[in-house]
C-alpha cells in the first residue's frame, strides 16, 4: 500500500483513537478578570465534594470549520456516565509577551501553531515541540509529549515551563458563600511547578502557561538514507549528542535507518523551508482505500506482500523531501532551511472543512487509518543493549517486521532528564511503534508477538518508562516502581484536589491509587489489556509463551506443528 508521496507520508504516527464517553460538555468562558493567587472564584453546577471524573478537553472551531483531532489519551476521558468534560476552546489567546525576557504568556486552551506564530510575530521561538502542532498547550502538558533533544532544555515542552496558573478545588474550610474553587499561580522558585508540568490533568484546569523562549532561529533539515542498520548500535547512541534536533527512522525489515540530521543554524541563513511532512488533508477515498489494502493485507497473512508494499514506502517519500520543502512549494534538494516554527511540526490536516471531501486520515467518521500507538523510553545507558536486543529479535524473522515498515518502522527521538516528577528520570531515547488495529475487538494481528516482545524487553528487561498519552492498558503496570518522585506528585495533588474531583478510574489505576489499569479477561492480551498468563488470555487457537530473545516476555503465539 502506499505507493505514492502522499500517502506514504500519512501512515507515520497517525494516533489511536478510543471509545467516546458520555459526558455533560461544558464551556470554560475566558475570564474578564483574572483573580490574584490564593483566591477564590464562585463555580456553577455541582459542589466540588459532590461530583467526580472532571476532565478538560481541547476543541477548537472556526468559520465552516472544524478542527479534528486526535484525542486518543484515555486521560481525556472523565469515565463513566456521571463526568464533566470542560472545553477550553475559548481558552486560546496570548496574555503577555515580553521581548526583553523571552517570555510568553498563553491561554491553555492555544494549540501549538498559534502559539509558534505569536511567537515569531515577537522574535522568539519555542525550540522542540511534538511533530503534530494541533495539540493545546494544557493538554500536552498533561501528558508530557515532547519532540526530540538532548542539547540545551532537551525535547520536552514542559521543560520550557517557568510559571501556570491553575484553578484547583477550594479547601472545606473556603467553601462559603457558593465559593468552591481556588486560582494559584506557581512560578519557577516553587516546587510544585515540578508537579503541574506533567499533570496528567488530575490537579485542576491550567488556565495559563508562562513559557520560556529563544530568540528566533532557523532550522537545517537533512535527511539521510542508510541501506544497512549494521552500525545502528552506534548510531541510536551517538545521533542526539550531534545533532540538536535529531531523530531516526529504523525500518527493520527492510534493514534500512532514515537519518534526520537537524540542527540549529542562524536566522540570516538563507532558506524559507517548510515541513509538510505528515498530518496533511487527505481525500476520503484515498484513506478509505489504503485502509482498505492494509485490511486486505492482514487477511492474506503473508509476510512477502507485506514487504513488497512496505518497500515503496522510503523511496516514495526520499523523492520528495519526506515532505520538508525548500521555499514553501517544491523541494529541490537538502539541506531544508526555514524558520524553526516553521520547520518543527505540522498538521494542516485539522483545518480541513468539516463535511470536506479531504480529512485527517484518523477521522472518525469514514473507515480510516487505525492503528495502536505505544512508546516506551529506555535510558541512554541502556541503549546499546536494548537495540542489540532489538536486532536480534529481528534477525531471527527479519520479514516479520515488514508490517512495522508500512508505518515507517519504528522511530527514536531523544529527551533529556527531567524535574518533573512524572517526567523522564535520565537522558532517554524513546522509541515509538506504530501499528495496525483491527476494528474487530479480539481479532489477531500479524506477529502480535514481536511487538509485545518488544515492548517488554523495554519495560520489563531494561525499566523503561511509558509515554502518558500513548500506549495500551498493561504497559501502565506498576507505575508506581518506576517513577521514583510519584510519592511526591501524590502529595501535590493532596493538597490540590484532595477530593479527586479531577480524577478517574484511569488516572487512579495508572497512578497506583486505587485498582489496575491491567483487566484480566479471555482475550486480554490480544488487545494489551494484560499480559497472557495462559492459554485462554490469547484469542481461539493461539498460546501464551515465553518471548523469543526475552525469555522473560510473554506473548501470544500461535503453536508450532508437532
Amino acid at each position: 500500500m502506499a505507493s505514492d508521496r502522499a500517502s506514504a507520508m500519512q501512515l507515520w504516527h497517525v494516533p489511536q483513537l478510543y471509545g467516546q464517553q458520555r459526558a455533560r460538555h461544558l464551556q470554560l468562558q475566558r475570564p474578564q478578570a483574572v483573580p490574584r493567587r490564593g483566591s477564590s472564584v464562585p463555580t456553577h453546577g455541582s459542589r466540588a465534594g459532590g461530583c467526580r471524573g472532571l476532565r478538560c478537553a481541547g476543541e477548537a472551531q472556526g468559520e465552516g470549520k472544524h478542527r479534528v483531532l486526535p484525542q486518543f489519551p484515555k486521560l481525556a476521558c472523565p469515565g463513566g456516565d456521571t463526568g464533566t468534560v470542560i472545553s477550553t476552546a475559548r481558552l486560546n489567546h496570548v496574555v503577555s509577551v515580553d521581548t526583553d525576557r523571552n517570555q510568553i504568556t498563553v491561554e491553555s486552551g492555544m494549540i501549538l501553531k498559534d502559539l509558534f506564530d505569536a511567537a515569531a510575530a515577537a522574535g522568539m521561538a519555542l525550540p522542540n515541540s511534538p511533530y503534530f502542532y494541533g495539540l493545546t498547550i494544557g493538554g500536552l502538558l498533561a501528558t508530557g509529549a515532547h519532540g526530540t533533544s538532548l542539547i540545551r532544555k532537551g525535547g520536552a515542552v514542559h521543560e520550557h515551563v517557568i510559571k501556570v496558573r491553575i484553578v484547583t478545588p477550594a479547601p472545606p474550610s473556603e467553601r462559603i458563600g457558593g465559593r468552591f474553587a481556588v486560582v494559584r499561580e506557581i512560578g519557577a522558585d516553587d516546587p510544585d511547578l515540578n508537579a503541574a508540568k506533567v499533570s496528567l490533568g488530575v490537579l485542576g484546569v491550567i488556565s495559563q502557561v508562562t513559557l520560556q523562549l529563544d530568540p528566533l532561529f532557523k532550522r537545517s533539515l537533512t535527511i539521510i538514507r542508510k541501506d544497512s542498520d549494521a552500525d545502528l548500535v552506534e548510531l541510536v547512541s551517538t545521533w542526539g549528542h550531534k545533532h540538536e534536533f535529531g531523530d531516526m527512522y529504523w525500518l527493520p525489515g527492510q534493514r534500512k535507518v532514515l537519518l534526520g540530521q537537524i540542527d540549529r543554524v542562524d536566522v540570516s541563513t538563507p532558506g524559507d523551508g517548510l515541513n509538510q511532512a505528515f498530518f496533511q488533508p487527505r481525500p476520503i477515498s484515498d484513506v478509505v482505500r489504503e485502509r482498505s489494502q492494509e485490511d486486505q493485507l492482514q487477511e492474506l497473512g503473508s509476510d512477502d506482500a507485506s514487504c513488497q508494499a512496505s518497500s515503496k514506502v522510503p523511496s516514495a517519500l526520499q523523492e520528495g523531501g519526506f515532505g520538508f520543502l525548500n521555499d514553501g512549494k517544491n523541494f529541490t534538494g537538502y539541506p531544508v532551511v526555514g524558520y524553526n516554527h516553521k520547520m518543527q511540526a505540522s498538521g494542516s490536516c485539522i483545518f480541513s472543512p468539516e463535511d470536506g471531501p479531504e480529512v485527517c486520515v484518523w477521522n472518525p467518521r469514514i473507515n480510516g487509518t487505525f492503528v495502536h500507538d505505544s512508546a516506551v523510553s529506555v535510558t541512554l545507558a541502556d541503549v546499546p543493549a536494548f537495540v542489540s536486543d532489538l536486532m536480534r529479535l529481528r534477525d531471527r524473522n527479519p520479514k516479520a517486521f515488514c508490517t512495522l515498515d508500512l508505518h515507517l518502522g519504528i522511530l527514536f527521538r531523544y529527551i533529556k532528564g527531567s524535574t518533573a516528577y512524572l517526567g523522564k528520570t535520565h537522558d532517554s531515547v524513546e522509541f515509538d511503534l506504530i501499528y495496525y488495529r483491527s476494528r474487530e475487538p479480539g481479532r489477531p494481528i500479524m506477529h502480535a508477538d514481536l511487538i509485545d516482545e518488544i515492548e517488554q524487553i523495554a519495560l520489563y528487561k531494561y525499566a523503561g518508562l511509558p509515554h502518558w498519552g500513548k500506549n495500551r492498558n498493561y504497559v501502565f503496570n506498576d507505575t508506581a516502581g518506576r517513577f521514583p518522585r510519584l510519592h511526591d506528585f501524590l502529595d501535590v495533588k493532596a493538597r490540590f484536589d484532595p477530593d479527586g474531583v479531577f480524577s478517574s478510574q484511569w488516572s487512579d489505576q495508572i497512578l497506583g491509587i486505587n485498582g489496575s489499569p491491567v483487566i484480566s479477561a479471555p482475550g486480554c492480551a490480544v488487545e494489551g489489556l494484560c499480559t497472557c498468563t495462559q492459554d485462554s488470555d490469547c484469542a481461539p487457537g493461539y498460546v501464551c509463551s515465553q518471548g523469543k530473545v526475552y525469555p522473560d516476555a510473554r506473548v501470544c503465539t500461535v503453536p508450532l506443528p508437532r
